[in-house]
């Protein structure tokens, strides 16, 4: 039940002033607290969003290596790895070949939902928590014998289809051969068992794991399974992790509107539908930084198109619906997306229209990966709400710029540090689903393909922050001078953020929350966001001692 504030909040004040602070000033500020050399290079990643010229934003610093000694949001490698990008998949084993902590850590750390009917075995791994549990003596005299060891008895219980091995830190530096012994393995269990050099410590950040899982699944499983299934307009759907169900509904989605998915990469995911996702006719991604590898390599190797899409946000939802019937220019399948859209507007404005009379103008924060700090600005904008900055734990320029830049990034030690496919077209199965020239030239039937736009070009210019891998001091610091009427980041952040006595909501892992993608999704953000803000809770953040301190009393005979 919503519950309305009796007079005007902190939060509605400062939504009317915000305008009249100076941006620069306030990132001066700031700045200001750090020492020089420190300011300098955070000021790279602390830029207030204006063009730079007709076509260019200001430059971002990303994906270089946090400051030491600053609190940052950013994951391991080993966590973009088996954590993202893997550990989704419901009938593999990931087994991490490093002490248990590793293991634990990356267990179930977000909510990822999957429906294990959709495949014959019904194998569902993804509640088990898989580890070497690499103790002191194995760091000693190696652990190889007990990865061996492991992934026999994992296969004597299970009899999985698919074994995955995650080096973590320690097995990077004791310099165990993880993939000599998944090949070993492989051979005598007749089962594909594969290894991921996913050692926390490389790259900057959970990033570089994305690669190497990228990497891995094109290696290791993608066009294992040539059988073409039925449906007239097949995809893949790249970058939806499923959290809280967002999947599902994606797919009864596509459903009602006659788009069939292949694979989902990688949420509610099984190996099953990786070996078969080469014969899609179209690959979308939602993230763009976890999956643009794999789409990248498809297309090289098997003619696959791709573009950017976003089912976060009703408008978004319906644009990506049209661009998708408009690269296949069937008439049928236009009309019957433009149906949809029509039938599913209506419950959407509806909640729109209510939720906007008590949020209208509120102001909101967003740190989170991939592309996600992006797309949810376009359902708070649903609301009538402000993002006043916003910005990625793991993002590469091109994530806040666009793809424009791509060619102006240098490469250094660290992206160096992954490994680049040399992807050739494939001998026998390489089929442009379009015609040469119009992949050459990126665009379908008006629709542009192979490109991301990025963040900044859709945020307000000259108020509004984008900030890269944001430290907890900058955090304080700008909540304490805009005043969010919410925040949206990770658990790291969650409780730091309601001691300032506004509401947190993660959007890694929903909490409880969700489905929260396409239409009814967005009905259900619009409600959780009201219900959030409008709670009467968070006047009770400080004592009443500290509110009123001055004390009355009166004499007991009066």
């Amino acid at each position: 039940m919503t519950v309305m504030p009796d007079k005007k909040t902190e939060y509605e004040e400062s939504a009317t002033s915000w305008r009249e602070l100076d941006p620069e000033e306030v990132k001066k500020g700031i700045m200001a607290k750090y020492p020089p050399k420190v300011a300098r290079k955070r000021s790279k990643h602390f830029v207030v969003n204006k063009k730079k010229d007709e076509q260019s934003y200001e430059p971002i610093q990303a994906n270089v290596r946090t400051i030491p000694g600053i609190i940052s949001q950013r994951g391991c490698c080993y966590a973009g790895c088996k954590g993202v990008v893997m550990g989704p998949t419901r009938d593999i084993i990931n087994l991490t070949h490093g002490p248990i902590g590793c293991g634990f850590y990356s267990w179930l750390t977000r909510r990822n939902q999957t429906d294990p009917s959709t495949t014959p075995d019904g194998h569902n791994f993804m509640t088990y928590c898989f580890s070497t549990d690499i103790e002191d003596k194995e760091v000693i005299f190696g652990g190889e014998k007990k990865l061996k060891q492991a992934i026999q008895e994992a296969f004597d219980i299970f009899k999985p289809k698919m074994i995955s091995v995650f080096s973590t830190c320690p097995i990077g530096l004791i310099g165990d051969d993880i993939h000599s012994v998944t090949r070993e393995m492989q051979e005598k269990l007749g089962i594909t068992i594969f290894g991921f050099s996913c050692e926390g410590y490389k790259g900057v950040s959970q990033s570089a794991g994305h690669h190497v899982a990228n990497n891995g699944l094109f290696m290791h499983v993608i066009g294992q399974d040539d059988t073409v299934q039925e449906g007239e307009y097949k995809v893949n759907l790249l970058g939806e992790y499923n959290i809280g169900g967002d999947e599902f509904i994606i797919d009864e989605l596509f459903e009602k509107c006659g788009i069939k998915i292949i694979s989902t990469f990688s949420g509610n995911s099984s190996v099953d539908h990786f070996r078969n996702s080469h014969t899609a006719d179209l690959n979308l991604i939602m993230c763009h930084r976890s999956i643009n590898y794999v789409a990248d390599m498809m297309e090289e190797k098997y003619g696959i198109p791709w573009m950017k899409i976003n089912f976060l946000g009703a408008k978004s939802t319906a644009a990506s619906l049209r661009k998708i019937a408009q690269y296949y220019g069937d008439q049928k399948l236009i009309d019957r997306v433009e149906e949809v859209i029509a039938e599913e507007m209506v419950d959407v404005e509806k909640a729109q229209a209510d939720v906007q009379t008590r949020l209208k103008g509120k102001l909101a924060m967003m740190f989170v990966g991939g592309s996600r700090a992006h797309h949810y600005q376009e359902l708070f904008n649903e609301m009538g709400m402000q993002t006043i900055a916003a910005g990625y734990e793991f993002a590469h320029r091109d994530d806040y710029e666009g793809r424009h830049v791509l060619p102006s990034i240098t490469v250094d030690s660290d992206s160096r540090n992954i490994e680049e496919l040399d992807v050739e077209k494939d001998p026998t199965r390489y089929n442009p689903r379009i015609p040469e020239d119009e992949m050459e030239q990126e665009e379908r039937h008006g629709i542009k393909l192979k490109t991301y736009d990025g963040m900044m070009p859709d945020m307000e210019e000259n108020f509004t922050y984008s900030i890269d891998d944001i430290s907890q001091y900058e955090t304080e610091k700008m909540i304490e001078i805009y005043k969010p009427a919410i925040f949206c980041a990770g658990i790291k952040e969650k409780y730091m953020v309601q001691k300032h006595g506004m509401p947190m909501k993660q959007l890694h892992s929903y909490d409880s929350g969700g489905p929260y993608a396409v239409f009814k999704g967005a009905i259900n953000f619009y409600y959780e966001i009201d219900r959030m803000i409008n709670s009467k809770v968070w006047g009770h953040i400080r004592a009443p001692w500290e509110e009123n301190p001055e004390l009355a009393a009166m004499y007991a005979n009066e």
